[in-house]
């Protein structure tokens, strides 16, 4: 116990406790004496004091002495608490203290008009008395107020005990862990920080807003200089758009530019004075410490530095290109440090890279001196190891030297590059195209060709060496070769970097902020292409499965009975085949070439039977001139009669026409929004962009939500430029009232990326190479794709690895790589279920393949497999313990049987089936509730022994069917053995008495003692006969009683199991 007292000069006043509770119970009384010489305020309080909080006053009770004056008075308080004090932890009191002190005190103090209400620290006189804490366990349960309800009252008991810790945070974080390729434009990675859960670090990141104390480490590697006055390294970009403190740039000479934003307001900047080499990897350190950099150099005023406000960029953004090469590693210390430990990782990796770019054999000037003086330059003037290093590259170059001598040659690498990847892809496989060899002069003409800036090069160097196809696996070399690849700005590369930073594969780490720097890039890419699809370098990708025999005779290429049928019904005037033919020939679809000539013809053919759409297709053709005369005023005349007609996509290119080309940009959005309410993503897009502009009529000023909605509506219609539009504010969570959202963005970029036609054109040169029996070639361009993410591609590379019967790895890779999409095909769900299933048998841990094999039959099941279902049902049926989340997908719970389970899967599978034919979970559904029907019969034994009887009295009727059977044949064989012997004894007798012709009475005795004998043989058949046909009516009225049973057993048996199976 402790006790302290403190009274007032004049020792007249006093305050103390009588008596007071030993320990915190809730209804004790606290008795207090007390003094004063004139009117005063007396309160008495309670505080807890919580571990490593302050005190918390939990009761308070205040009484004011007017009239007793000088007289000792003594007054009873009741300690009342509140229920986190007085009750223990349960679903109606969640929130209660467990404190290590608690203090009773009382105080006094005089009244006085317009003074401040008293405290306990203002008082003339005060005590206290520290009592003891009852535990938590020991405290009383609170009476309940109410009934929670099961699921509540459960999730509270398995909640309860849990102990909730504080997240790790650090002030030194991580940036960049992976190398990141940077093109030089306007793309980086996003970072964005936030304030401190833990206090104590709070509230020293906000002290240090105005006196900033940080450090940032980064590697960097030039290719090139600026191609701008300016390019970002590092920029901090705040919630208003405008930068903010820290940026550090890079100038177009070298420099490096130091940016900040002041206390004061404005920003100030200096520049270094030492110039960044190009080819090698740099370490920049930028310390900051209040106004000084590095110490060497200081800024005029204080740096406010909260890097809270807004996200900082690593590279390009909008408001600034990035540099041209690659970012290492990158640390930030939001409290600054004394030393830097950011060493150069990965190692090995970035010196391969380096010394890769260091390779000059791919360098134009070398190439063009060859080209000039290859008969009068001596060879001796390169080393022997550089000789031996480019031989294949000198080896090719010689065999192509006449083509090489020509000045288009000399003066552009685009032809040779090109040419050295068609001869290494040409050479790689053997003749019977089942394996792939890769010599050492393969790879260096792939590797030359990479180095000339041919990227399908690097990618598919970086495929082999990821993936050890006819090479040994070496991730490095392939994260190296990923690097140049997506640095070269080549779409494939970029879009096979993102796709590995989404899913954190082959060691690429995961990180969703470096997969969307890779996908925006990719993707403002492909929102230009998309204007040029209709060239003969782009094709849209069309989802042809090799697997599949139907996708297979969909294709119809100008050969194909299809084509022909649709063409001569185009050629008879029907309208929809003129307008499908016309597409089918303008975008080159289902193997057709490109044909914009005749796709126009039959288009125009189209609009003159006044097709609206068609009417309009022809107005867009005669505005952007594809296949026609460019006309804008016909074209425009044309619009305005597809929107009588009712066409909405010609109310938007009205819009657009009215916007661009007339200027009225009222009648330009009246067009739009009446296009934009009738579901046309275009207008959507239109509509937005006028709000980001401020050039709305109604809106004039810039709204950047508004237009955020409608690119958001547009893009979940699949339009391609307001995807790109609605991640970038995903991605940055600047726009207020929208979170940020990596991962929405990258799907949003990645299901952009994959309509880009680029890929449609490599993946329409692999069917080709398939169909033309061209298997390695093929496997090949699938594989270029698949690296790219691309679940057609991967699930095609997987099938021509299968089907080439090449090595295990390269099938498997392909299908378990197709599953990680967001939207997988079953195939390759169905692959790996049955890998799994397989495995199963063979492993210790069986019980969780079955269980990978059970999710990925689940998720085919999702996609609309029937095989997957019916999978689904066989691994039940073989006792294997489903999870609740699968059981929840048929309505079964936990406790029921799999028998129900079963039955629900192939009800479920029977619905999917193709109903015109009898089809596996059919027939398993069959025996399911057959086999179910009977287990009911058995369980009644009326219905058992009907069961019995049924069963033999088709027994005794199949006894009965056989024995007449019997006797028909033993009747038949007795007539006929008699009637044999007969006819045989007569022809005897009478060809002897011809014969002889004498002894006519002896002749005639024998006759008369053969009739006798013969009519006892008769009379003997006919009585056999008789008691034959007597036991065959027996057996037949036997078989009648039989049939007549069996029919009512059965009749009654079939009755009672359709009763059950209904």
């Amino acid at each position: 116990m402790l006790m302290g007292q403190c009274v007032s000069q004049s020792m007249f006043d006093f305050i103390r406790f009588d008596s007071s509770p030993d320990q915190l119970i809730n209804g004790s009384v606290a008795r207090v004496q007390y003094r004063c010489a004139r009117p005063c305020q007396l309160a008495v309080e309670v505080v807890v004091f919580p571990t490593g909080r302050a005190g918390l006053v939990v009761f308070r009770r205040k009484w004011t002495n007017y009239r007793h004056h000088r007289v000792p008075r003594t007054n009873w308080v009741p300690l009342r608490f509140p229920p986190s004090v007085k009750y223990r932890r349960d679903f109606f009191n969640r929130h209660v203290l467990d404190a290590e002190n608690v203090t009773v005190r009382a105080w006094l103090d005089y009244v006085n008009d317009g003074i401040q209400p008293r405290t306990y620290r203002g008082s003339v006189v005060k005590t206290h008395k520290v009592i003891q804490t009852v535990p938590l366990s020991e405290r009383p349960t609170k009476p309940p107020t109410g009934c929670p309800s099961w699921s509540a009252e459960l999730m509270w008991q398995l909640t309860r005990d849990r102990i909730y810790q504080c997240p790790h945070e650090s002030g030194t974080i991580d940036m960049l862990e992976f190398p990141l390729a940077s093109t030089g434009e306007q793309f980086g990675v996003v970072r964005k920080f936030h304030p401190f859960i833990n206090r104590d670090l709070e509230k020293a990141r906000l002290h240090a807003v105005k006196q900033p104390n940080v450090t940032l480490s980064v590697w960097i590697y030039l290719l090139k200089w600026c191609h701008t006055e300016m390019c970002g390294i590092i920029h901090h970009v705040d919630r208003n758009n405008h930068f903010d403190s820290l940026l550090m740039h890079l100038t177009n000479t070298g420099n490096v530019i130091i940016q900040a934003r002041m206390t004061a307001g404005g920003d100030e900047a200096f520049q270094s004075h030492v110039v960044l080499p190009l080819w090698t990897w740099i370490r920049l350190d930028c310390y900051i410490q209040d106004s000084k950099v590095e110490n060497r150099s200081r800024f005029m005023n204080s740096i406010h530095y909260d890097d809270t406000n807004g996200y900082f960029v690593v590279g390009g953004s909008r408001y600034m290109p990035g540099i041209h090469g690659y970012f290492g590693t990158l640390k930030y210390y939001r409290f600054g440090t004394e030393e830097v430990k950011n060493p150069l990782f990965p190692e090995n990796t970035l010196e391969k890279l380096n010394k890769t770019h260091h390779d000059y054999s791919c360098n134009p000037y070398y190439i063009t001196l060859w080209g000039k003086f290859i008969r009068t330059t001596c060879r001796q003037t390169w080393t022997w190891n550089t000789q031996l290093k480019y031989r294949a590259l000198f080896q090719f170059l010689q065999t192509q030297e006449v083509d090489f001598r020509t000045e288009s040659w000399g003066t552009n690498t685009l032809h040779l590059r090109r040419q050295l990847f068609k001869t290494a892809v040409s050479r790689m496989f053997s003749v019977d195209h089942t394996e792939i060899h890769l010599t050492s002069t393969l790879k260096a003409l792939l590797e030359a060709s990479s180095c000339f800036g041919n990227h399908q090069a690097s990618l598919l160097l970086a495929a082999i060496h990821l993936a050890g196809l006819g090479h040994s696996m070496d991730q490095q070399q392939g994260h190296v070769y990923s690097l140049i690849g997506a640095s070269g700005d080549n779409r494939l590369a970029l879009m096979h970097a993102g796709y590995k930073h989404t899913q954190g594969i082959d060691g690429f780490p995961k990180d969703l902020d470096v997969a969307y720097s890779y996908y925006a890039n990719i993707g403002a890419q492909s929102n230009i292409d998309i204007g040029k699809l209709y060239g003969k370098k782009q094709y849209s990708p069309e989802h042809i499965y090799l697997s599949s025999e139907e996708d297979l005779q969909s294709l119809t290429d100008e050969r194909s009975d299809i084509f022909k049928f649709i063409k001569f019904q185009a050629e008879r005037g029907d309208v929809e085949s003129q307008k499908l033919l016309g597409t089918i020939l303008f975008w080159g679809q289902n193997g057709v070439s490109k044909d914009i000539a005749s796709a126009v013809k039959w288009v125009e053919s189209a609009m003159q039977l006044n097709d609206p759409m068609a009417i309009y297709d022809y107005a867009i053709l005669l505005m952007k001139g594809h296949g026609v005369k460019k006309n804008i005023t016909r074209g425009f005349q044309l619009l305005q009669k597809a929107v009588a007609m009712g066409s909405i996509r010609a109310s938007n290119g009205l819009g657009w026409y009215h916007s661009n080309i007339l200027k009225d940009h009222k009648t330009a959005v009246k067009y739009f929004e009446q296009a934009a309410l009738n579901g046309s993503e275009d207008a959507m897009f239109n509509l937005g962009v006028y709000h980001l502009n401020g050039k709305h009529p109604d809106s004039p000023r810039r709204n950047e939500t508004a237009a955020f909605q409608y690119f958001l509506n547009a893009s979940s219609h699949g339009h391609v430029s307001s995807s790109v539009e609605a991640a970038r504010y995903l991605s940055t969570g600047s726009l207020q009232g929208v979170s940020q959202d990596v991962e929405r963005a990258v799907i949003m970029l990645k299901n952009v990326c994959e309509k880009n036609g680029h890929l449609g054109y490599v993946t329409r040169k692999a069917l080709q190479a398939y169909l033309q029996d061209s298997r390695g070639e093929a496997l090949l361009k699938y594989v270029l794709a698949a690296e790219t993410g691309l679940g057609l591609a991967q699930t095609n590379a997987a099938y021509l690895c299968e089907e080439l019967k090449l090595s295990y790895n390269c099938q498997w890779r392909y299908h378990n790589y197709s599953i990680l999409n967001y939207d997988p095909h079953p195939s390759g769900l169905l692959k790996m279920g049955d890998y799994y299933y397989h495995s199963s048998s063979n492993r210790e841990d069986s019980s969780s393949s079955a269980g990978r094999a059970i999710s990925m039959y689940s998720r085919a099941a999702v996609a609309g497999s029937p095989q997957g279902l019916y999978n689904l049902a066989v691994l039940a049926q073989e006792g294997h313990a489903f999870p609740l989340s699968v059981r929840s997908m048929f309505n079964v719970s936990a406790h029921d049987d799999l028998d129900i389970l079963v039955e629900k899967i192939l009800q479920r599978c029977v619905e999917i089936e193709d109903g015109e034919a009898v089809m596996p979970c059919s027939l398993a559904l069959l025996r399911v509730q057959m086999g179910k029907a009977l287990r009911k019969m058995t369980q009644n034994g009326a219905q058992l022994s009907l069961a019995y009887a049924s069963l033999l009295s088709c027994i005794f009727l199949v006894i009965t069917a056989l024995m007449e059977i019997c006797l028909d044949h033993l009747r038949n064989k007795i007539e006929q053995r008699n009637t044999n012997g007969h006819a045989a004894e007569v022809r005897t007798r009478t060809g002897a008495v011809n014969g002889a012709a004498v002894n006519w009475n002896r002749m005639q005795d024998d006759i008369m003692g053969a009739q006798g004998r013969l009519s006892s043989i008769y009379r003997m058949a006919k009585n056999l006969r008789l008691r034959i046909l007597n036991g065959e009516r027996r057996l037949r009225q036997a078989g009648d009683l039989a049939v007549t049973v069996s029919g009512v057993c059965l009749c009654a048996f079939w009755t009672t199991l359709l009763y059950h199976l209904l």
